[in-house]
């Protein structure tokens, strides 16, 4: 108790630095208060001291929730196509079905990946990709198979809300039966991507055609309903305001509070030097991107305005470089995220950091932030042992010799992938898998 009390000295103290009505909000989130949205609003206009003191209170937070551990997954990421039918203004990924850069990886080639990642000590694979056209309503679960068959200990990370809702429309389904054919299939969690800003004004002007927010929520709670966990992001850095930002984070905290299905909360800026709409000039008021002070800030507030509904907050090494993201782990992040192998949007919209981090890598970021590491899984069981050594790991050898895993832009350059090439004999094969699953019952294990 003497501690305690010891610690709600000195953080009076400290708040008596602050600007009155930020200390008041600090000091009310402290006590166990929920920050409003016009509260939160007002922290993402602190600078300077005010920033710093919310820094503090983040961090104090952080501290409550999971304590000094800071947790990494082993994970290797498959987009498996580039071929999109929506043109993203942030999107520097995607290309159109008749482009040369197009590639599509056949089924045989997606499951030689996670079988590898397998072999190197993977826990988890995360498949994301394009909107293919007239795409077989049965491929997402295909890939989904065939990965369980070989794999069955594997925990597939796959696929976002806005490839929900197009499997859905391809198969003329629901979003709930659809959903249901994926965790049949072996799909463990979804990516809470294409949330970017949870605001259909904002949505139309990034991202024409993109889903609208109810359809993302709709995702995302009938996924939590059906005992399928997800995580939650936002992008941020381009056209929204400081209160797009709270209301943001309010709406996930409003469905963490209903369905407590959110395995993390993960802010994602935006990567502009290739998105099309920077490049293009498409949208007058376009930021270049949020600023360092902006990603520590998001870090923090995301932190504030989450607790303790969302214990962990992960930091995006790929995003932010690893300087930034261990000043994260100041400011109430708790995760770094995944060790990826390949990585390609990021990377194809102009991202720096590279597309594979090796857990004795990510281990050494942690402890030179006075924290301690840890691999966990998927859904944030720890895996390793919470001491001063760092095990070996099969991937840090591996992380020696980075070309075997390739790179986005030899991919986008390889015959043997592209789309134009094979992905009639991928939608055959999805096809004749389809007549295969109806004839009998689908893996459903994890």
């Amino acid at each position: 108790m003497e501690e305690v009390a010891a610690l709600r000295d000195t953080l009076d103290r400290v708040l008596a630095l602050a600007s009155p009505d930020v200390a008041r909000i600090l000091d009310r989130v402290l006590a166990g208060h929920e920050v409003t949205v016009d509260e939160g609003e007002r922290l993402f206009e602190t600078h300077g001291r005010d920033l710093f003191l919310v820094t503090i209170v983040a961090d104090e937070l952080r501290r409550r929730a999971v304590g000094d551990v800071v947790t990494y997954v082993v994970n290797r990421n498959i987009n498996f196509t580039n071929v999109c039918i929506k043109r993203c203004g942030f999107c520097a990924f995607s290309r159109g079905h008749r482009e040369e850069q197009g590639y599509f990886l056949p089924l045989e080639e997606i499951v030689r990946r996670a079988r590898e990642a397998w072999e190197l000590g993977a826990t988890e694979v995360c498949i994301q990709a394009g909107l293919p056209p007239k795409m077989d309503p049965d491929l997402y679960p295909t890939i989904c198979r065939a990965i369980k068959a070989e794999l069955p200990g594997i925990h597939i990370h796959g696929f976002s809300p806005e490839e929900v809702v197009y499997g859905a429309l391809r198969a003329r389904c629901s979003i709930a039966e659809y959903l249901e054919r994926l965790r049949e299939a072996g799909v463990g969690s979804l990516p809470g991507t294409s949330a970017e800003i949870l605001d259909d004004e904002v949505r139309r002007r990034i991202s024409p055609g993109r889903i609208s927010t109810a359809q993302w929520i709709e995702v995302i709670t009938t996924a939590h309903r059906l005992g399928i966990p997800t995580t939650a992001t936002i992008m941020y850095g381009h056209i929204e305001t400081n209160r797009h930002r709270a209301a943001h984070l309010a709406l996930i905290r409003g469905i963490q509070k209903e369905t407590g299905g959110f395995t993390e909360f993960v802010p994602l800026s935006l990567v502009h030097s290739e998105a099309p709409m920077y490049r293009k000039r498409l949208l007058p008021d376009l930021r270049p991107g949020a600023t360092g002070e902006e990603v520590v800030k998001m870090h923090a507030i995301a932190r504030i305005m989450l607790h303790p509904y969302i214990r962990n907050i992960q930091v995006s090494w790929v995003k932010e470089g690893p300087k930034l993201a261990q000043w994260c782990l100041h400011a109430g992040a708790n995760d770094l995220g995944g060790t990826l192998m390949n990585e390609s949007i990021s990377t194809a919209a102009g991202a720096t950091y590279g597309q594979l981090v090796p857990p004795r890598e990510l281990r050494r970021w942690i402890r030179d932030a006075a924290r301690i590491p840890a691999e966990r899984t998927t859904l944030y069981e720890l895996r390793t042992p919470l001491t001063d050594d760092d095990p070996p790991h099969p991937l840090d050898e591996a992380a020696a010799h980075p070309e075997r895993f390739g790179s986005y832009f030899e991919l986008i350059r390889d015959e043997r992938f592209s789309f134009r090439k094979h992905y009639r004999i991928v939608l055959q094969q999805a096809s004749a898998a389809s007549r295969i699953a109806e004839a009998r019952p689908s893996f459903s294990g994890e």
